[in-house]
């Protein structure tokens, strides 16, 4: 179990990594006229030139050590991104946001069977039935959300949260950044040669919009992976939710994407659910620590 410094400080890394995705995420929308596999190609061969440089810099090796699950993180951070980044480009911006925010979820029952995490009380599975149950209030009250967007948005979150423990599984042996480089090596040439037969230059400031989802997202990147090397899944990853809260706000004031109030009431309910279920975790792990004798 992660000592509480470090649970404190891998929370301050997730809550940088969402504000830095957000941004990255809103200029993407404002992007969303162009093709899917290009917005991805850019984002990644701007971040791999970024990582690269970084690592060869500091003399670290860009293959990494733990090449297995660095691939796996390569191939599921790929297909997390694309179909993140489809439904970015069609719904609004909160609602894509929360769906794809089920990858905690799925983060914490992965790490359960192969990251070698502990059981959750049974309260903390009601928790989480309320977060999914929020996302579906989302998904029914928003008839711009159709069961294609829901579905892709959905596929995303489970592919986040295998390259999520696929980070969590190269703590001990690579880089933060060494990681983060997987993704953008396996995405480059994919989505490169797809961008190839579909090119839509970008005009004027546009260029400058896709600069700043590469620069944006590189950060964000390595915040979360520096954040999951500090401490456990089910500590750590449900403050991605708060994510969903900026993408409301922001998506309103950019792009006047209004949502009713049953979805908000949707995303509160995620919000709420996973704000009690850390606050409780952090609790039952303080009270189990060890006291010192006087």
């Amino acid at each position: 179990m992660a000592a509480p410094g470090q649970a404190t400080s891998g929370i301050a890394w997730m809550v940088l990594a969402t504000i830095l995705y957000t941004a990255a995420n809103l200029c993407v929308k404002a992007l969303a006229h162009l093709p899917t596999q290009e917005l991805v190609f850019l984002r990644s061969a701007i971040s791999l030139v970024l990582t690269g440089g970084w690592l060869w810099w500091n003399g670290y090796s860009l293959l990494g050590v733990n090449r297995k699950w660095l691939i796996i993180r390569g191939i599921f951070g790929t297909i997390g991104l694309a179909t993140f980044f489809h439904t970015l480009r069609f719904i609004p911006i909160a609602s894509a946001t929360v769906i794809q925010y089920l990858s905690p979820i799925f983060t914490v029952l992965l790490a359960r069977y192969f990251d070698g995490q502990r059981s959750m009380r049974p309260v903390q599975w009601l928790f989480f039935a309320t977060a999914f149950a929020g996302v579906l209030m989302v998904k029914g009250f928003d008839p711009r959300i159709n069961w294609l967007y829901f579905g892709l948005g959905v596929s995303s979150a489970i592919a986040a949260a295998v390259a999520y423990l696929a980070t969590m599984k190269c703590r001990d042996t690579d880089h933060p950044v060494g990681v983060v480089i997987w993704f953008h090596l396996v995405a480059v040439p994919v989505t490169g040669g797809w961008t190839a037969f579909t090119w839509v230059p970008p005009v004027g400031n546009e260029w400058l919009l896709a600069l700043a989802v590469g620069l944006l997202s590189v950060v964000a990147q390595v915040a979360m992976t520096f954040a999951l090397h500090q401490g456990e899944a089910n500590v750590i990853m449900p403050f991605k939710y708060f994510g969903a809260v900026l993408a409301f706000i922001f998506g309103l004031l950019l792009f006047d994407e209004h949502l009713n109030q049953w979805a908000l009431a949707g995303i509160g309910l995620v919000i709420l659910s996973v704000t009690v279920n850390t606050v409780l975790k952090r609790r039952w792990e303080h009270r189990q620590q060890p006291t010192k004798s006087p």
